[in-house]
This record gives structure tokens, C-alpha cells and sequence, in this order.
């Protein structure tokens, strides 16, 4: 037994000393770390933590939320959509060209052609989950028909990722790309790639790094993280940081949120970088017929997506989260939170534009 201990001991020795992976870690005078007290462990914590049932929210749909849209059109109710209303005109002027690429992946591109992926997921869930979802007839999703060429994937400066969760990070999706791309996520998340001489830089809530000439942020969102669960054994909950992307191309600010739920750090971020240009926000993944509460905790609603819009003073609002290639975890159905949003923005009259792509679609603002 001792002979084995001393073997493994060896072999993970090895392992760490033959690390060929380019991880630095970036915290300043303006970033922002908030550790779980008493734990014995390096546990992150939400800035505004309260109790589930103790969030107040200034906005909720009640009754008769998602009713059909002329502006959406489904081969069955509220499933296989496309919208196809008008997305009104804008004179932004910023100079960035956003692609929604199926669930939370977007592909952004500024004017002076430095180009950024935001969780990249082209297939199902990584490994090993994957393969319980195989023995168990888990949630799979219709995976995106439209992704990025050969060429637009060796000509991205930048991947970011909000955080380690399944749906937003997938390691066989990096095993193609080339090595000298920047790799932009939060703290304690470097662990989590292969041994193959990737460029990490992992940013606390309100770091800041340039990517050419453009300046990127990490912020703050309402979260949690958590990747690996072997009951009674070992688990990494919270033991990495989550957040949002903040996006700078010379004065235009493109606001990324990740998955988060709402609470006063939308105003914090707008207090700190002022009113945000473009705003790429989740709508789904709140409805839970038992654990609806938890589910909201974490993510937004449609209604809470245009509170938190408002509050960030965004001039254009491009949700994402629900759709075609989505999950569907924790919704009614593919397009219901399209649907819930537009009914939303009517009833609460609100002022925040909306942009409105089915995925693989584009548009420069």
C-alpha cells in the first residue's frame, strides 16, 4: 500500500512539473474576490448573497406570460421557432459585428478586426457527462448547423468563458484551436485544461487585460460554479469564479453577462464603466415547476433581463440562452422565454431596444 501511495505521489509530482500550460493570474488594486467565511477550503462566494427566498425582484410576470407572437413562428407551440419581426434600426456606430452561435456562444468582431468567442459549445455536453447522458437519456439539444470557418477560428485573438459549467465549456472544443490564443476566464479555472501549452490569463471580478488594442474586463454576475461531483469524495463547488465579459473598442462597450441572476451588481458595473452600448443577456433557464425559487436565484427571467438592462442603460438588448440549440434545462419549451420577453417589453413599456437573431445570424451595430 505504501509502495502504491508513493507511486501515485511520484506520478502526480510528474504530471505537475511537466505542465506546459501558460497560466497568469490577474488581480489589481481594482478587483474585487469575495471568499466564503469559515470555510476550509478557497470557496467564492456572490457579492450580495441572501437567502432563495428572501430576493426581492421589481418585476414579475404572474399570468398569461408567453402568449403566441406574431412575431414568432414555430412548427409546433412555442418549439422549432424563428422569429422573423423587425428589429428596429440603431445608430450606435460602434464598430462590433455580433454572431449568435447557438446557446450562450457568440463570436464578436470589432473594426480593427480583433475577433473574441464567448463559451464556445459546438456539440453536446463534454465528458464524462456526456456518456451519463447516453446510459441515462439526459437533455441533449440540437447542435448549431452554423459555426465559425477554419479561418475565423485560427484568426481569434481571444476565448473567454464565464465559467466551468457544461454548457459553456466544452474541452473538446479547444483541442483544434491554435495554441497561441489568449484564453480570458475567471479565477480557479486554469485547472480545468489539458497539459498542452495553452495561454491562460484567470481574471478576478473587475481585472482588466488588453487583447490588441482593446481593453477586456471581467465582472461580476450572480452565480455559482462547480464541474465535478463524486458524492462523499471530492467536489470543485464554487471553487472557481464566474461572471461576465466587458468588451471596450475605443469608446463602445459591449456587456456580456454570462449566467447570472439579478441582483445589485448590474448597478455596480454601470457605476463603475458607465452605460453599456450593446448587452448580450440571458433570458432562460428560471422556470422549475419545484425549484423555481433556486432556479431564478441563479438566472434570469425575461422580465429581470430587461430590469437589469435598464439599470446597465443599455442601448441595445440581444438576448440569448433560449432556442433552437439550447438545452431547454429549466424551461418550458424551446422559444417560451422569446415569447415571455416580448410580452415583458410590452407590459412593462420598456425603453431597452431589443435586437432579436436566431442563431447563426449577425449584425454589426
Amino acid at each position: 500500500m505504501a509502495r502504491l501511495f508513493l507511486c501515485c505521489l511520484l506520478g502526480t509530482l510528474l504530471v505537475a512539473c511537466s505542465n506546459t500550460n501558460h497560466v497568469q493570474r490577474l488581480v489589481d488594486d481594482n478587483s474585487v474576490i469575495k471568499y466564503r467565511k469559515n470555510s476550509h477550503q478557497q470557496v467564492f462566494q456572490n457579492l450580495y448573497p441572501t437567502k432563495v427566498k428572501e430576493r426581492i425582484y421589481p418585476v414579475t410576470c404572474e399570468e398569461n406570460c408567453y402568449p403566441k407572437s406574431s412575431d414568432v413562428k414555430c412548427k409546433l407551440d412555442a418549439e422549432d421557432c424563428t422569429f422573423t419581426g423587425h428589429n428596429e434600426k440603431t445608430e450606435l456606430q460602434t464598430g462590433i459585428e455580433i454572431q449568435w452561435l447557438g446557446h450562450a456562444s457568440f463570436y464578436i468582431k470589432t473594426s480593427d478586426e480583433s475577433s473574441f468567442l464567448l463559451d464556445p459549445i459546438t456539440k453536446q455536453f463534454d465528458s464524462p457527462v456526456s456518456f451519463a447522458h447516453w446510459l441515462t437519456g439526459g437533455i441533449y439539444r440540437n447542435e448549431p448547423k452554423q459555426w465559425l470557418s477554419e479561418q475565423q477560428l485560427k484568426d481569434v485573438d481571444a476565448i473567454m468563458y464565464s465559467h466551468i459549467h457544461y454548457d459553456h465549456f466544452n474541452k473538446a472544443d479547444i483541442d483544434n484551436m491554435e495554441r497561441d490564443i489568449k484564453y480570458l476566464v475567471p479565477l480557479g479555472f486554469a485547472k480545468h485544461f489539458e497539459n498542452d501549452n495553452f495561454h491562460i490569463n484567470e481574471m478576478a471580478w473587475y481585472s482588466s487585460t488588453n487583447i490588441n488594442d482593446t481593453p477586456v474586463s471581467f465582472v461580476p454576475a450572480n452565480h455559482f460554479s462547480g464541474r465535478i461531483l463524486v458524492p462523499f469524495i471530492y467536489n470543485d463547488f464554487n471553487q472557481s469564479l464566474w461572471g461576465g465579459w466587458l468588451i471596450e473598442h475605443k469608446d463602445k462597450k459591449l456587456f456580456f453577462a454570462g449566467d447570472t441572476g439579478y441582483s445589485k451588481h448590474f448597478k455596480d458595473i454601470k457605476e463603475r464603466y458607465g452605460a453599456m452600448d450593446i448587452c448580450l443577456m440571458p433570458i432562460a433557464s428560471y422556470h422549475h415547476e419545484e425549484d423555481g425559487d433556486w432556479y431564478r436565484y441563479v438566472h434570469l427571467t425575461p422580465e429581470d433581463a430587461l430590469v437589469a438592462a435598464d439599470e446597465l442603460e443599455c442601448k441595445v438588448m440581444i438576448p440569448w440562452g433560449y432556442g433552437n440549440n439550447s438545452w431547454k434545462m429549466g424551461d418550458k419549451s424551446s422559444h417560451s422565454p422569446l415569447l415571455r420577453l416580448l410580452h415583458m417589453h410590452k407590459k412593462m413599456d420598456s425603453k431597452v431596444s431589443l435586437y432579436i437573431l436566431n442563431e447563426g445570424e449577425k449584425v454589426r451595430l
